[in-house]
């Protein structure tokens, strides 16, 4: 059983024809030869020709997972639709309401601390401008401070020049009559 010989279908070579065929073409016809190739075709169907029994048990195979895989699946969105169901009745409500009773509590809160933040500004705004306006007291305090003291200064300052004056002035009366008496006594 190499394959080779005329009972070997399909396998290496050209298609043999149907046997009804090779009983017209076989010079045996009639003879004792015949119920062997018979046997034969059968023993190589049977053991070597798998064809038909692997197309069943892929049949049985894609039956068995499609049945299982839809059963599985069915499981699946049986389950979803349950917890989805259960969602929607118990667990949102319940969710909405806890929401709203800490939403109410916490936008309280939210306004308490933002009327003391508000407060907080309004000090700050008014001890900003109390320091603004001691700041600008003390600026025009200074001011006035320093004209009266560029008066006072512009006064000194007149009066030292005033006495620097009338001190030249003494001076050069002092030493022109210095120079007349010198030039008394240079006469001599």
């Amino acid at each position: 059983m190499s394959g080779a010989g005329p009972a070997s279908p399909g396998r290496g070579g050209p298609a043999a024809p149907p046997p009804a065929d090779r009983r017209r073409d076989s010079p045996a016809a009639g003879s004792p030869i015949q119920p062997i190739i018979k046997d034969v075709g059968e023993i190589y169907s049977r053991l070597l020709d798998h064809r038909p029994v692997i197309q069943g048990e892929i049949r049985y195979f894609v039956k068995e997972f499609e049945e299982k895989r839809g059963l599985r699946e069915l499981r699946v969105l049986e389950n979803l639709k349950n917890t989805i169901f259960e969602t929607n009745e118990r667990v949102l409500p319940k969710c909405e309401q806890a929401m709203q009773d800490n939403l109410s509590e916490t936008f309280k809160r939210l306004q308490a601390a933002n009327a003391m933040i508000h407060k907080l500004q309004e000090r700050e705004c008014e001890a900003k401008k109390l320091q603004a306006d001691k700041v600008m007291a003390r600026e025009e305090k200074c001011i006035a401070h320093w004209e009266e003291f560029m008066k006072e200064q512009q006064k000194k300052r007149a009066e030292v020049d005033e006495e620097h004056r009338k001190a030249m002035e003494r001076l050069k009366e002092q030493y022109s009559e210095m120079e007349k008496e010198l030039a008394k006594y240079v006469s001599f």
